[in-house]
Protein backbone atom coordinates (compact mmCIF):
# COMPACT_ATOMS: atom_id res chain seq x y z
CA UNK A 1 0.00 0.00 0.00
CA UNK A 2 1.42 3.22 -0.97
CA UNK A 3 0.80 5.62 2.15
CA UNK A 4 2.58 7.96 3.88
CA UNK A 5 0.84 7.67 7.26
CA UNK A 6 2.54 5.30 9.76
CA UNK A 7 5.52 3.19 8.75
CA UNK A 8 4.06 -0.57 9.22
CA UNK A 9 7.90 -1.71 10.30
CA UNK A 10 7.45 0.17 12.80
CA UNK A 11 4.22 -0.30 14.30
CA UNK A 12 4.88 -3.88 14.39
CA UNK A 13 7.74 -3.22 16.35
CA UNK A 14 6.59 -0.99 18.83
CA UNK A 15 3.26 -2.99 19.47
CA UNK A 16 4.91 -6.51 19.42
CA UNK A 17 8.40 -6.43 20.07
CA UNK A 18 8.58 -3.50 22.77
CA UNK A 19 5.25 -3.14 24.37
CA UNK A 20 4.29 -7.20 23.84
CA UNK A 21 0.62 -6.22 22.98
CA UNK A 22 0.41 -10.02 22.34
CA UNK A 23 0.57 -10.90 26.01
CA UNK A 24 -2.12 -8.83 26.55
CA UNK A 25 -4.10 -12.04 25.19
CA UNK A 26 -4.11 -13.77 28.23
CA UNK A 27 -6.57 -11.53 29.99
CA UNK A 28 -9.82 -13.24 29.36
CA UNK A 29 -11.46 -10.24 27.41
CA UNK A 30 -8.63 -10.88 24.51
CA UNK A 31 -8.72 -14.35 24.39
CA UNK A 32 -10.54 -14.42 21.42
CA UNK A 33 -7.83 -12.69 19.46
CA UNK A 34 -4.54 -13.82 17.76
CA UNK A 35 -2.09 -11.77 16.45
CA UNK A 36 -3.54 -12.68 13.13
CA UNK A 37 -7.01 -10.71 13.82
CA UNK A 38 -5.03 -7.70 15.39
CA UNK A 39 -3.17 -7.21 11.83
CA UNK A 40 -6.13 -7.54 10.38
CA UNK A 41 -7.84 -4.89 11.98
CA UNK A 42 -4.89 -2.30 11.61
CA UNK A 43 -4.52 -3.29 8.10
CA UNK A 44 -8.10 -2.42 7.60
CA UNK A 45 -7.99 0.79 9.43
CA UNK A 46 -5.00 1.57 7.17
CA UNK A 47 -6.93 1.10 4.40
CA UNK A 48 -9.59 3.05 5.25
CA UNK A 49 -7.07 5.97 6.41
CA UNK A 50 -5.30 5.77 3.01
CA UNK A 51 -8.46 5.13 0.64
CA UNK A 52 -11.31 7.23 2.30
CA UNK A 53 -9.83 9.31 4.55
CA UNK A 54 -6.42 10.97 3.03
CA UNK A 55 -7.75 12.01 -0.18
CA UNK A 56 -9.86 14.80 0.72
CA UNK A 57 -8.00 15.81 3.67
CA UNK A 58 -6.63 19.21 1.10
CA UNK A 59 -9.94 19.70 0.35
CA UNK A 60 -11.83 19.61 3.63
CA UNK A 61 -8.83 21.89 4.30
CA UNK A 62 -9.20 24.33 1.37
CA UNK A 63 -12.92 24.48 1.76
CA UNK A 64 -13.86 24.51 5.00
CA UNK A 65 -17.29 24.32 6.49
CA UNK A 66 -19.66 27.48 6.31
CA UNK A 67 -22.33 28.71 8.13
CA UNK A 68 -25.65 29.21 5.47
CA UNK A 69 -28.91 30.28 7.11
CA UNK A 70 -28.37 28.38 10.50
CA UNK A 71 -27.22 25.51 9.17
CA UNK A 72 -23.45 23.85 8.27
CA UNK A 73 -22.21 22.97 5.29
CA UNK A 74 -19.40 20.95 4.51
CA UNK A 75 -17.68 18.98 1.45
CA UNK A 76 -19.83 15.53 0.98
CA UNK A 77 -16.44 13.75 0.86
CA UNK A 78 -16.43 14.13 4.54
CA UNK A 79 -19.48 12.47 5.29
CA UNK A 80 -19.05 9.87 2.75
CA UNK A 81 -15.54 9.09 4.74
CA UNK A 82 -17.27 8.56 7.95
CA UNK A 83 -20.11 6.76 6.74
CA UNK A 84 -17.62 4.14 5.35
CA UNK A 85 -15.75 4.61 9.12
CA UNK A 86 -19.36 3.56 10.43
CA UNK A 87 -19.46 0.40 8.52
CA UNK A 88 -16.41 -1.31 9.08
CA UNK A 89 -17.26 -1.56 12.93
CA UNK A 90 -14.33 0.87 13.78
CA UNK A 91 -16.35 2.91 15.64
CA UNK A 92 -16.74 0.48 18.17
CA UNK A 93 -12.71 -0.92 17.50
CA UNK A 94 -12.41 -1.27 21.66
CA UNK A 95 -15.83 -1.91 22.98
CA UNK A 96 -17.68 -5.21 23.99
CA UNK A 97 -18.78 -7.51 21.62
CA UNK A 98 -22.18 -7.11 22.94
CA UNK A 99 -22.51 -3.60 21.58
CA UNK A 100 -21.15 -4.29 18.20
CA UNK A 101 -17.31 -4.12 18.87
CA UNK A 102 -14.44 -5.96 18.12
CA UNK A 103 -12.66 -6.23 21.38
CA UNK A 104 -9.42 -4.99 20.98
CA UNK A 105 -6.45 -4.73 23.25
CA UNK A 106 -6.63 -0.48 23.60
CA UNK A 107 -3.27 0.05 21.92
CA UNK A 108 -4.57 -1.55 18.77
CA UNK A 109 -8.04 0.20 18.81
CA UNK A 110 -5.91 3.24 19.63
CA UNK A 111 -4.06 2.74 16.58
CA UNK A 112 -6.81 1.95 14.57
CA UNK A 113 -7.88 5.67 15.43
CA UNK A 114 -4.04 6.95 15.18
CA UNK A 115 -4.00 6.34 11.87
CA UNK A 116 -7.04 8.40 11.07
CA UNK A 117 -6.05 10.89 11.91
CA UNK A 118 -2.86 10.85 10.39
CA UNK A 119 -4.63 10.62 7.61
CA UNK A 120 -7.26 13.07 7.64
CA UNK A 121 -7.81 14.61 11.45
CA UNK A 122 -10.13 17.43 10.60
CA UNK A 123 -12.68 14.28 9.23
CA UNK A 124 -11.45 12.37 12.19
CA UNK A 125 -12.00 14.62 15.18
CA UNK A 126 -15.95 14.09 14.78
CA UNK A 127 -15.84 9.73 15.22
CA UNK A 128 -12.95 10.38 18.03
CA UNK A 129 -15.30 13.26 19.81
CA UNK A 130 -17.72 10.72 19.76
CA UNK A 131 -16.29 7.66 20.64
CA UNK A 132 -15.30 9.14 23.73
CA UNK A 133 -18.55 10.53 24.25
CA UNK A 134 -20.37 7.06 24.13
CA UNK A 135 -17.53 5.63 26.63
CA UNK A 136 -18.60 8.76 29.38
CA UNK A 137 -21.75 7.68 29.08
CA UNK A 138 -21.06 3.94 29.34
CA UNK A 139 -19.12 4.67 32.50
CA UNK A 140 -21.31 7.09 34.00
CA UNK A 141 -24.67 7.02 32.36
CA UNK A 142 -28.53 5.82 33.15
CA UNK A 143 -29.07 2.30 31.42
CA UNK A 144 -31.64 4.13 30.01
CA UNK A 145 -28.98 6.75 28.69
CA UNK A 146 -26.79 4.24 27.18
CA UNK A 147 -29.55 2.26 24.89
CA UNK A 148 -31.12 5.57 23.53
CA UNK A 149 -27.52 7.10 22.70
CA UNK A 150 -24.53 5.40 23.55
CA UNK A 151 -25.55 2.94 21.60
CA UNK A 152 -26.46 4.48 18.54
CA UNK A 153 -23.03 6.93 18.50
CA UNK A 154 -21.04 3.82 18.58
CA UNK A 155 -23.04 2.33 15.35
CA UNK A 156 -22.15 6.04 13.95
CA UNK A 157 -25.87 6.75 13.99
CA UNK A 158 -25.34 9.94 16.42
CA UNK A 159 -22.06 11.84 16.83
CA UNK A 160 -21.09 13.24 20.38
CA UNK A 161 -19.82 16.62 21.84
CA UNK A 162 -17.72 18.01 24.92
CA UNK A 163 -19.57 21.29 25.96
CA UNK A 164 -17.35 22.58 28.43
CA UNK A 165 -15.95 26.52 27.62
CA UNK A 166 -17.76 29.75 27.84
CA UNK A 167 -17.07 32.99 26.25
CA UNK A 168 -15.69 34.63 29.98
CA UNK A 169 -13.81 31.72 31.17
CA UNK A 170 -12.25 29.25 28.82
CA UNK A 171 -10.05 27.33 31.11
CA UNK A 172 -11.43 28.17 34.21
CA UNK A 173 -14.47 25.55 34.82
CA UNK A 174 -14.76 26.86 38.10
CA UNK A 175 -16.35 30.28 36.38
CA UNK A 176 -18.69 28.41 33.93
CA UNK A 177 -22.52 29.73 34.38
CA UNK A 178 -24.82 27.60 32.30
CA UNK A 179 -27.35 26.90 34.30
CA UNK A 180 -29.74 23.49 34.60
CA UNK A 181 -33.22 23.90 36.01
CA UNK A 182 -35.04 20.64 37.12
CA UNK A 183 -38.38 20.32 35.70
CA UNK A 184 -41.64 18.41 37.06
CA UNK A 185 -40.34 15.42 34.21
CA UNK A 186 -37.12 14.43 35.53
CA UNK A 187 -35.16 16.15 33.40
CA UNK A 188 -33.86 20.07 33.13
CA UNK A 189 -33.80 22.55 31.04
CA UNK A 190 -30.20 23.85 30.56
CA UNK A 191 -29.72 28.20 29.80
CA UNK A 192 -26.41 29.36 28.58
CA UNK A 193 -23.74 29.95 26.14
CA UNK A 194 -20.48 27.23 25.23
CA UNK A 195 -17.77 28.34 22.65
CA UNK A 196 -15.00 26.43 20.93
CA UNK A 197 -16.95 23.00 20.57
CA UNK A 198 -15.62 20.99 17.98
CA UNK A 199 -17.84 19.27 15.69
CA UNK A 200 -20.97 21.34 17.94
CA UNK A 201 -23.25 21.34 14.54
CA UNK A 202 -23.33 19.70 11.38
CA UNK A 203 -25.36 17.19 8.75
CA UNK A 204 -22.99 13.97 9.62
CA UNK A 205 -25.36 12.51 11.77
CA UNK A 206 -29.26 11.87 12.67
CA UNK A 207 -28.32 13.10 16.14
CA UNK A 208 -25.51 14.79 17.79
CA UNK A 209 -25.46 13.81 21.75
CA UNK A 210 -23.75 16.97 23.68
CA UNK A 211 -22.01 16.21 26.86
CA UNK A 212 -22.55 19.55 28.50
CA UNK A 213 -21.24 20.78 31.77
CA UNK A 214 -23.70 23.40 33.89
CA UNK A 215 -24.69 24.34 37.53
CA UNK A 216 -28.24 23.65 39.18
CA UNK A 217 -29.79 26.28 40.98
CA UNK A 218 -28.37 24.83 44.60
CA UNK A 219 -25.04 24.39 43.39
CA UNK A 220 -21.90 25.55 45.26
CA UNK A 221 -19.57 28.34 43.73
CA UNK A 222 -16.14 26.80 41.59
CA UNK A 223 -15.47 23.66 40.58
CA UNK A 224 -17.63 21.54 43.10
CA UNK A 225 -20.78 23.03 42.04
CA UNK A 226 -20.57 21.72 38.51
CA UNK A 227 -22.95 18.61 37.70
CA UNK A 228 -22.44 16.70 34.02
CA UNK A 229 -25.76 16.54 31.55
CA UNK A 230 -26.66 14.97 27.92
CA UNK A 231 -28.43 17.30 25.79
CA UNK A 232 -29.83 15.88 22.52
CA UNK A 233 -29.87 18.33 19.52
CA UNK A 234 -32.69 16.29 18.47
CA UNK A 235 -34.98 14.94 21.43
CA UNK A 236 -35.10 11.14 21.59
CA UNK A 237 -37.79 8.93 21.90
CA UNK A 238 -38.21 5.59 24.19
CA UNK A 239 -38.43 3.81 20.89
CA UNK A 240 -36.07 5.09 19.53
CA UNK A 241 -37.04 7.68 16.84
CA UNK A 242 -35.92 11.22 16.81
CA UNK A 243 -38.28 13.35 18.04
CA UNK A 244 -38.49 17.31 17.99
CA UNK A 245 -35.57 19.65 17.71
CA UNK A 246 -34.39 20.60 21.21
CA UNK A 247 -33.30 24.38 22.19
CA UNK A 248 -29.49 24.08 21.03
CA UNK A 249 -28.69 26.68 18.85
CA UNK A 250 -25.89 27.21 16.61
CA UNK A 251 -24.76 30.55 16.92
CA UNK A 252 -21.90 30.54 14.46
CA UNK A 253 -18.78 28.98 13.57
CA UNK A 254 -15.28 30.07 14.40
CA UNK A 255 -12.40 29.94 11.48
CA UNK A 256 -9.18 28.01 12.53
CA UNK A 257 -5.84 28.23 11.44
CA UNK A 258 -5.97 24.36 11.39
CA UNK A 259 -7.60 21.58 11.78
CA UNK A 260 -10.46 23.18 9.57
CA UNK A 261 -12.60 20.16 8.48
CA UNK A 262 -13.80 19.95 12.01
CA UNK A 263 -16.51 22.58 12.52
CA UNK A 264 -15.47 25.03 15.65
CA UNK A 265 -18.40 26.15 17.22
CA UNK A 266 -20.35 28.68 19.24
CA UNK A 267 -23.83 26.97 20.65
CA UNK A 268 -26.57 28.55 22.47
CA UNK A 269 -28.80 26.39 25.24
CA UNK A 270 -32.05 27.65 25.52
CA UNK A 271 -32.61 30.54 23.29
CA UNK A 272 -36.55 29.76 24.04
CA UNK A 273 -37.79 27.26 27.09
CA UNK A 274 -34.39 25.90 28.03
CA UNK A 275 -32.77 23.18 26.23
CA UNK A 276 -33.77 19.71 27.24
CA UNK A 277 -31.09 17.58 29.44
CA UNK A 278 -31.15 14.58 31.48
CA UNK A 279 -28.42 14.51 34.51
CA UNK A 280 -25.50 12.27 34.29
CA UNK A 281 -24.14 11.08 37.16
CA UNK A 282 -24.29 12.61 40.86
CA UNK A 283 -25.29 16.53 40.93
CA UNK A 284 -22.08 18.46 41.57
CA UNK A 285 -20.25 15.47 40.66
CA UNK A 286 -20.02 16.14 36.76
CA UNK A 287 -16.36 17.53 36.32
CA UNK A 288 -14.90 14.25 37.65
CA UNK A 289 -17.61 12.42 35.35
CA UNK A 290 -16.20 14.85 32.43
CA UNK A 291 -12.69 13.83 33.52
CA UNK A 292 -13.29 10.10 32.12
CA UNK A 293 -13.48 12.20 28.59
CA UNK A 294 -11.14 14.46 28.93
CA UNK A 295 -8.05 12.06 30.03
CA UNK A 296 -9.24 10.05 26.95
CA UNK A 297 -9.10 13.14 24.91
CA UNK A 298 -5.72 14.14 26.27
CA UNK A 299 -4.54 10.85 25.11
CA UNK A 300 -6.22 11.21 22.01
CA UNK A 301 -4.46 14.79 21.61
CA UNK A 302 -0.90 13.28 22.14
CA UNK A 303 -1.69 10.48 19.63
CA UNK A 304 -2.75 13.19 17.53
CA UNK A 305 0.13 14.74 17.46
CA UNK A 306 2.22 12.16 16.98
CA UNK A 307 0.50 11.12 14.06
CA UNK A 308 0.59 14.54 12.39
CA UNK A 309 4.41 14.40 13.32
CA UNK A 310 4.57 10.98 11.66
CA UNK A 311 3.29 11.93 8.76
CA UNK A 312 4.76 15.46 8.30
CA UNK A 313 8.78 13.34 9.10
CA UNK A 314 7.69 10.98 6.26
CA UNK A 315 6.87 13.50 4.08
CA UNK A 316 10.01 15.00 4.49
CA UNK A 317 11.89 11.81 4.39
CA UNK A 318 10.37 10.61 0.74
CA UNK A 319 11.68 14.32 -0.39
CA UNK A 320 14.84 14.42 1.02
CA UNK A 321 15.19 11.16 -0.90
CA UNK A 322 14.26 12.22 -4.20
CA UNK A 323 14.40 16.02 -4.58
CA UNK A 324 18.53 16.18 -5.54
CA UNK A 325 20.30 19.40 -4.50
CA UNK A 326 23.84 20.81 -4.02
CA UNK A 327 26.66 18.51 -3.75
CA UNK A 328 29.28 17.28 -0.96
CA UNK A 329 31.10 19.21 0.95
CA UNK A 330 34.69 17.95 -0.52
CA UNK A 331 33.25 17.98 -4.50
CA UNK A 332 34.38 20.87 -6.16
CA UNK A 333 33.27 20.65 -9.51
CA UNK A 334 30.42 22.31 -10.35
CA UNK A 335 29.08 20.00 -13.32
CA UNK A 336 29.32 17.04 -11.08
CA UNK A 337 25.59 15.64 -10.77
CA UNK A 338 23.93 17.17 -7.76
CA UNK A 339 22.90 14.27 -5.32
CA UNK A 340 19.42 14.14 -3.06
CA UNK A 341 18.90 16.27 -0.18
CA UNK A 342 19.42 13.10 2.23
CA UNK A 343 23.05 12.92 1.50
CA UNK A 344 23.77 16.25 3.93
CA UNK A 345 24.22 15.99 7.16
CA UNK A 346 22.00 18.69 8.46
CA UNK A 347 19.12 17.04 5.89
CA UNK A 348 20.05 13.58 8.19
CA UNK A 349 20.00 15.93 11.51
CA UNK A 350 16.29 17.49 11.03
CA UNK A 351 15.58 13.64 9.44
CA UNK A 352 16.84 12.22 12.80
CA UNK A 353 15.49 14.54 15.05
CA UNK A 354 12.03 14.31 13.52
CA UNK A 355 12.40 10.15 13.45
CA UNK A 356 13.36 10.42 17.47
CA UNK A 357 10.30 12.96 18.32
CA UNK A 358 7.81 10.76 16.14
CA UNK A 359 8.94 7.45 17.33
CA UNK A 360 9.78 8.07 21.11
CA UNK A 361 6.13 9.97 20.97
CA UNK A 362 4.45 6.83 19.55
CA UNK A 363 5.77 4.60 22.06
CA UNK A 364 4.85 6.94 24.57
CA UNK A 365 0.95 6.61 23.54
CA UNK A 366 1.16 2.82 23.35
CA UNK A 367 2.62 2.77 26.68
CA UNK A 368 -0.52 4.59 27.97
CA UNK A 369 -2.18 2.22 26.29
CA UNK A 370 -1.03 -0.92 27.53
CA UNK A 371 -1.56 0.35 31.09
CA UNK A 372 -5.15 1.33 30.10
CA UNK A 373 -5.18 -2.78 29.19
CA UNK A 374 -3.48 -3.60 33.08
CA UNK A 375 -5.92 -0.96 34.80
CA UNK A 376 -8.77 -2.73 33.91
CA UNK A 377 -7.70 -6.46 33.57
CA UNK A 378 -4.49 -7.21 35.26
CA UNK A 379 -3.98 -10.38 37.16
CA UNK A 380 -4.23 -8.74 40.72
CA UNK A 381 -4.78 -5.92 42.67
CA UNK A 382 -1.09 -4.89 42.79
CA UNK A 383 -0.45 -5.06 38.92
CA UNK A 384 -4.12 -2.48 38.26
CA UNK A 385 -3.28 -0.01 40.84
CA UNK A 386 0.17 0.25 39.68
CA UNK A 387 -1.08 0.44 36.19
CA UNK A 388 -3.52 3.17 36.95
CA UNK A 389 -1.47 5.59 39.30
CA UNK A 390 1.43 5.33 36.35
CA UNK A 391 -1.49 6.62 33.78
CA UNK A 392 -2.47 9.06 35.65
CA UNK A 393 0.76 10.38 36.63
CA UNK A 394 1.67 9.97 32.66
CA UNK A 395 -1.72 11.72 31.00
CA UNK A 396 -0.43 15.01 31.28
CA UNK A 397 3.03 14.27 29.55
CA UNK A 398 0.87 11.79 26.71
CA UNK A 399 -1.11 15.02 25.88
CA UNK A 400 1.71 17.85 25.95
CA UNK A 401 5.09 16.25 25.06
CA UNK A 402 3.82 15.18 21.57
CA UNK A 403 1.58 18.34 21.43
CA UNK A 404 5.17 20.63 21.48
CA UNK A 405 7.59 18.06 19.45
CA UNK A 406 5.81 16.42 17.32
CA UNK A 407 4.97 19.67 16.35
CA UNK A 408 8.81 20.66 15.86
CA UNK A 409 8.80 17.81 14.00
CA UNK A 410 6.26 19.34 11.61
CA UNK A 411 8.50 22.52 11.41
CA UNK A 412 11.28 20.33 10.91
CA UNK A 413 9.81 18.87 8.02
CA UNK A 414 8.78 22.07 6.33
CA UNK A 415 12.51 23.03 6.84
CA UNK A 416 13.51 20.03 4.87
CA UNK A 417 11.46 21.08 2.07
CA UNK A 418 12.85 24.63 1.91
CA UNK A 419 10.89 27.40 0.50
CA UNK A 420 8.78 24.74 -1.18
CA UNK A 421 7.79 23.90 2.37
CA UNK A 422 6.28 26.81 3.27
CA UNK A 423 3.89 26.57 0.03
CA UNK A 424 0.23 25.03 0.01
CA UNK A 425 1.30 23.31 -2.96
CA UNK A 426 2.59 20.99 -0.46
CA UNK A 427 1.07 19.25 2.77
CA UNK A 428 3.66 19.59 5.30
CA UNK A 429 2.75 22.97 5.53
CA UNK A 430 -1.03 22.03 6.80
CA UNK A 431 0.42 19.63 8.70
CA UNK A 432 2.03 22.13 11.19
CA UNK A 433 -1.17 24.04 11.12
CA UNK A 434 -3.17 21.19 12.00
CA UNK A 435 -1.16 20.20 14.57
CA UNK A 436 -0.65 23.55 16.33
CA UNK A 437 -3.96 22.96 17.74
CA UNK A 438 -2.68 20.36 20.14
CA UNK A 439 -0.39 22.27 22.21
CA UNK A 440 -4.09 24.28 23.17
CA UNK A 441 -6.98 21.94 23.34
CA UNK A 442 -7.99 19.61 25.88
CA UNK A 443 -5.45 21.36 28.34
CA UNK A 444 -2.59 23.59 27.52
CA UNK A 445 1.23 22.98 28.63
CA UNK A 446 0.62 25.38 31.55
CA UNK A 447 -2.40 23.70 32.48
CA UNK A 448 -1.09 19.64 32.11
CA UNK A 449 2.10 20.87 34.24
CA UNK A 450 0.30 22.41 37.07
CA UNK A 451 -1.67 18.99 37.27
CA UNK A 452 1.83 16.85 37.05
CA UNK A 453 3.73 18.70 39.53
CA UNK A 454 1.18 20.10 41.87
CA UNK A 455 -1.03 16.90 42.06
CA UNK A 456 0.23 13.94 39.81
CA UNK A 457 3.89 13.37 41.64
CA UNK A 458 2.28 13.52 45.22
CA UNK A 459 -0.57 10.94 44.28
CA UNK A 460 -0.98 8.07 46.62
CA UNK A 461 2.05 9.31 48.38
CA UNK A 462 3.91 9.59 45.37
CA UNK A 463 4.19 5.95 44.76
CA UNK A 464 3.36 6.18 41.15
CA UNK A 465 6.07 8.58 40.72
CA UNK A 466 8.39 6.51 42.13
CA UNK A 467 7.48 3.07 40.37
CA UNK A 468 8.23 5.30 37.47
CA UNK A 469 11.48 5.90 38.71
CA UNK A 470 12.66 2.35 39.60
CA UNK A 471 11.19 1.18 36.32
CA UNK A 472 13.81 3.43 34.53
CA UNK A 473 16.88 2.90 36.44
CA UNK A 474 16.15 -0.74 36.26
CA UNK A 475 16.52 -0.46 32.34
CA UNK A 476 19.41 2.06 33.04
CA UNK A 477 20.76 -1.35 35.14
CA UNK A 478 20.55 -3.51 32.55
CA UNK A 479 22.21 -1.56 30.06
CA UNK A 480 25.22 -0.32 31.88
CA UNK A 481 27.51 -2.98 30.78
CA UNK A 482 26.05 -3.52 26.77
CA UNK A 483 27.01 -1.16 23.76
CA UNK A 484 24.35 1.05 25.22
CA UNK A 485 26.08 1.85 27.93
CA UNK A 486 26.68 6.03 26.91
CA UNK A 487 23.25 6.51 26.49
CA UNK A 488 22.04 4.97 29.88
CA UNK A 489 24.72 6.92 31.39
CA UNK A 490 23.20 10.17 29.71
CA UNK A 491 19.75 9.17 31.09
CA UNK A 492 21.07 8.17 34.19
CA UNK A 493 22.15 12.43 34.32
CA UNK A 494 18.84 13.17 33.41
CA UNK A 495 17.09 11.20 36.08
CA UNK A 496 19.31 12.83 38.67
CA UNK A 497 18.43 16.22 37.69
CA UNK A 498 14.97 15.63 37.19
CA UNK A 499 14.77 13.93 40.84
CA UNK A 500 16.42 16.74 42.33
CA UNK A 501 14.29 19.21 40.74
CA UNK A 502 11.44 17.14 42.10
CA UNK A 503 12.60 17.44 45.57
CA UNK A 504 13.55 20.70 45.49
CA UNK A 505 10.28 22.05 44.23
CA UNK A 506 8.23 19.70 46.47
CA UNK A 507 10.72 21.27 49.36
CA UNK A 508 9.45 25.21 48.51
CA UNK A 509 5.91 23.94 47.99
CA UNK A 510 6.24 22.45 51.75
CA UNK A 511 7.55 25.87 52.90
CA UNK A 512 4.62 27.71 51.99
CA UNK A 513 5.37 29.15 48.59
CA UNK A 514 3.01 27.53 46.27
CA UNK A 515 3.21 30.24 43.74
CA UNK A 516 7.45 29.79 43.23
CA UNK A 517 7.03 26.07 43.72
CA UNK A 518 4.81 25.88 40.15
CA UNK A 519 5.74 28.98 38.44
CA UNK A 520 7.99 26.81 36.13
CA UNK A 521 5.66 23.61 36.49
CA UNK A 522 5.47 23.64 31.85
CA UNK A 523 9.27 23.40 31.83
CA UNK A 524 9.04 20.79 34.55
CA UNK A 525 6.83 19.20 32.35
CA UNK A 526 9.32 19.75 29.81
CA UNK A 527 11.87 18.04 31.34
CA UNK A 528 10.22 14.88 33.06
CA UNK A 529 8.55 14.61 29.31
CA UNK A 530 11.84 14.35 27.79
CA UNK A 531 13.60 11.84 30.66
CA UNK A 532 10.30 9.38 29.90
CA UNK A 533 10.91 9.28 26.26
CA UNK A 534 14.55 9.16 26.86
CA UNK A 535 13.67 5.47 29.02
CA UNK A 536 11.50 4.85 25.93
CA UNK A 537 14.16 5.07 23.29
CA UNK A 538 16.11 3.03 25.27
CA UNK A 539 14.16 0.48 25.77
CA UNK A 540 13.57 0.41 21.68
CA UNK A 541 17.53 0.15 21.42
CA UNK A 542 17.61 -2.80 23.67
CA UNK A 543 14.83 -4.34 21.37
CA UNK A 544 16.77 -3.56 18.40
CA UNK A 545 19.85 -5.09 20.07
CA UNK A 546 18.21 -8.17 20.52
CA UNK A 547 16.80 -8.29 17.00
CA UNK A 548 20.30 -8.09 15.39
CA UNK A 549 21.56 -10.61 17.71
CA UNK A 550 18.41 -12.96 17.30
CA UNK A 551 17.44 -12.24 13.59
CA UNK A 552 14.36 -10.62 14.80
CA UNK A 553 11.87 -9.92 11.76
CA UNK A 554 12.52 -6.36 11.08
CA UNK A 555 15.22 -5.37 8.77
CA UNK A 556 18.90 -5.03 10.41
CA UNK A 557 18.73 -1.53 8.80
CA UNK A 558 16.03 -0.96 10.35
CA UNK A 559 17.22 -1.85 13.64
CA UNK A 560 20.43 0.27 13.40
CA UNK A 561 18.01 2.87 12.95
CA UNK A 562 16.13 2.53 16.29
CA UNK A 563 20.15 2.40 17.63
CA UNK A 564 20.85 5.75 16.12
CA UNK A 565 17.32 7.63 16.85
CA UNK A 566 18.39 6.62 20.75
CA UNK A 567 22.23 7.59 20.33
CA UNK A 568 20.56 10.92 19.39
CA UNK A 569 17.99 11.55 21.83
CA UNK A 570 20.16 10.82 24.51
CA UNK A 571 23.70 12.98 22.94
CA UNK A 572 20.98 15.97 21.60
CA UNK A 573 18.09 16.03 23.71
CA UNK A 574 18.58 14.80 27.02
CA UNK A 575 20.80 17.35 27.88
CA UNK A 576 17.90 19.53 27.89
CA UNK A 577 16.99 18.09 30.87
CA UNK A 578 20.31 18.86 32.97
CA UNK A 579 19.74 22.71 31.68
CA UNK A 580 15.38 22.92 32.81
CA UNK A 581 17.10 21.12 36.02
CA UNK A 582 19.17 23.77 37.20
CA UNK A 583 16.16 26.38 36.68
CA UNK A 584 13.93 23.85 38.61
CA UNK A 585 16.08 23.45 41.49
CA UNK A 586 16.44 27.32 42.07
CA UNK A 587 12.67 27.61 41.67
CA UNK A 588 13.81 30.22 40.08
CA UNK A 589 11.17 32.97 40.30
CA UNK A 590 11.78 35.75 37.27
CA UNK A 591 8.43 34.71 35.57
CA UNK A 592 6.82 35.39 38.58
CA UNK A 593 8.36 38.37 39.57
CA UNK A 594 8.05 39.86 36.21
CA UNK A 595 4.73 42.59 36.76
CA UNK A 596 2.39 43.54 34.56
CA UNK A 597 3.43 46.94 34.32
CA UNK A 598 7.33 46.16 33.39
CA UNK A 599 6.08 45.09 30.05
Amino acid sequence: MNQKIINTQDLAFQLYELHRVENLLSFPRYADHSRDTLDAALELALKVANEAFAPHNRLADDEEPRFEDGHVVMHPEVGKALKILAETGLMAAGQDYERGGMQLPTAVALMCVGMLKGANVGTQAYAGLTIAAANLILAHGSEAQKTRFANPMLEGRFFGTMCLTEPHAGSSLGDLRTRATPADDGTYRLTGHKIFISGGDHELSENIVHMVLARLPDAPPGVKGISLFLVPKYRVNEDGTLGERNDVALAGLIHKMGYRGTTSTMLNFGEKDGAVGYLVGEPHKGLACMFHMMNEARIGVGLGAVMLGYTGYLHSLDYARDRHQGRPLNEKDPTTPQVPLIEHADIRRMLLAQKAYVEGGLSLCLFGATLVDEKQHGEDAEQRETAAGLLDLLTPIMKSWPSQFCLEANSLAIQVHGGYGYTREYPVEQFYRDNRLNPIHEGTHGIQGLDLLGRKVLLNDGRPYQALVSRIRETIQQCQATDLAGSASRLSNALDSLEAATEALQRVRREGDNARGLANASLYLEAFGHTVIGWLWLRQAQCAQQGLAEGGPQTPAFYEGKRSACDYFCRYELPRVTALGGILRDADSTALEMQPDHF
